[in-house]
């Protein structure tokens, strides 16, 4: 009989991981696997009782679930949050910074109040984010810093100019985080998701003509499903990934290699 695979080194046992946006869709599925390969998971979101919900719902795991309300745009909630983390579970292992806005519409559209809201959601929290953790890292010598962008980083599409320019710019971030921590043995890298039928894009994957443009943007024929984003992340967040530093891991069924 063969002897059972040796996974160990996807294994994050005795790791603390904070999923920013993890009440629903793919910062759910990412929270779910992390937490089932053994991170004690800190749910992250604006509805304390929809976190505390999911808390329930995943409790009997592998490793405590605790939910973690804030805001990411709110920075003092940021500070009070990174302190509790360093206070009560002795720091952090793993940040993966999923919360994101989107608003669909021409920049001639937009109010100047709506860029600066969506940048600042979409990647100025996020630089935030990764400063806050990295002081509770640096002191341990060790972590990751995981961010999910989006295949918007590298293709356009118009109608979408400033998120576009937010995943853009947080894929830059990526790569300037892991130049700047690498020498301290923390790594940053990204998983870009493609086209996935989330909450958020129920109605366009539901919609005839959209829904099939999308399926049809990859080799694969199809949606992704929420689920399946979740490898990537454990696998950057894992001892797998110890010498992967600054990269996007696109995860989108191909469609950005399609001309």
């Amino acid at each position: 009989m063969r002897p059972a695979p040796d996974l160990s080194l996807f294994s994050l046992e005795g790791t603390v991981a904070l999923v920013t946006g993890s009440g629903r869709g793919l910062g759910l599925e990412i929270a779910r696997a992390m937490n089932r390969a053994g991170a004690h998971v800190l749910l992250n979101g604006r509805d304390g009782d929809r976190l505390r919900a999911v808390a329930a719902e995943l409790d009997g795991g592998p490793a405590p679930v605790t939910a973690l309300p804030f805001d990411v745009a709110d920075r003092a909630a940021v500070r009070d949050a990174f302190a509790r983390i360093g206070r009560e579970f002795g720091g952090l292992d793993v940040l993966v910074q999923n919360v994101g806005q989107r608003n669909r519409k021409p920049l001639l559209e937009f109010a100047d109040d709506e860029i600066l809201t969506l940048l600042d959601v979409d990647l100025a929290s996020s630089l935030v984010l990764a400063r806050e953790a990295a002081r509770l890292m640096l002191p341990r010598g060790r972590g990751r810093l995981i961010a999910v962008t989006s295949v918007a980083g590298q293709i356009a599409k118009a109608g979408d100019c400033v998120y576009t320019a937010a995943k853009a710019g947080l894929s830059g971030m990526v790569r300037a985080l892991a130049a700047e921590y690498g020498p301290h043995g923390l790594t940053s890298n990204a998983v870009a998701p493609g086209f996935f039928a989330t909450e958020t894009n129920a109605a366009i994957a539901a919609d005839p003509v959209a829904g099939a443009y999308f399926s049809g943007r990859t080799p694969m024929g199809r949606w992704g499903r929420p689920e399946e984003i979740a490898g990537a992340a454990v696998f950057l967040a894992s001892s797998a990934a110890s010498y992967v530093n600054g990269h996007v891991l696109v995860v989108d069924g191909g469609a950005t290699i399609l001309m």
